[in-house]
């Protein structure tokens, strides 16, 4: 979820980039899972999160919906998000308010207490210093803390992802509702609901990427 505030307000001000240290050790969080309560529906999902977790759930988009996830407009695109229990808490942490699916968890928690800052059709990371309750947080090199196999594949992806979706909310108002409308069916069938197969997911999704760029131009052409 995009955050319109000044730099200075919420990180030191610094911009890093994957091979670079941060302070963001705690110790395992010790027992601690404040980060995972009261998010609201900002945990929002792109289709490398859907992927891990169909993949490692083995379940389909449809019954991750209603249980796990909710669909909602953010910008006039529909957009998955994760779904937290009547105690406002994320569904996938057990009763030690530890996280059962840290292995494979979304993006989002890989990130926090970074943030990224997107410039240039690229990003840096930031470090959210007001975000963490966890005080005396050791240097650990950012390429660890999110322990992504192929970062700089999953880094590529994350701009294609991005810029994609900020291109689609520039060109809204070109569109009517029923072009609208025929984009956000398309982009959830093509990116979230027809499943990724086993092997190389940023293969994959660098075709329906392609794909997407060509449809756009298309319905924005059709109206």
């Amino acid at each position: 979820m995009e955050r319109y505030v000044k730099m200075e307000e919420i990180s030191d001000g610094k911009r890093y980039h994957s091979n670079e240290m941060a302070k963001l050790g705690c110790n395992d969080c010790e027992g601690c899972s404040e980060c995972c309560h009261n998010v609201g529906e900002s945990i929002i999902l792109d289709p490398w999160d859907i992927y891990m977790l169909e993949t490692n759930l083995s379940c389909g988009f449809e019954e991750l919906l209603g249980k796990y996830l909710e669909l909602k407009v953010y910008q006039g695109i529909i957009l998955p998000h994760l779904l937290l229990d009547e105690k406002e808490g994320c569904h996938f942490l057990n009763k030690e308010g530890r996280c059962q699916i840290h292995s494979f968890r979304p993006g989002f928690c890989r990130l926090f207490p970074l943030g990224r800052i997107y410039e240039n059709n690229s990003f840096s990371y930031f470090l959210q210093t007001k975000e963490c309750k966890k005080e005396r947080r050791t240097k650990v090199k950012i390429s660890k803390w999110l322990g992504i196999p192929k970062l700089v594949s999953y880094e590529k992806y994350i701009c294609q992802w991005h810029y994609l979706l900020k291109e689609i909310q520039e060109r809204i108002g070109q569109m009517d509702e029923q072009a609208l409308k025929k984009w956000n069916m398309y982009l959830l069938q093509s990116f979230f609901v027809v499943p990724y197969e086993a092997g190389d997911f940023y293969e994959q999704f660098e075709k329906r990427y392609k794909e997407a760029k060509i449809q756009i131009e298309k319905i924005v052409e059709s109206v």
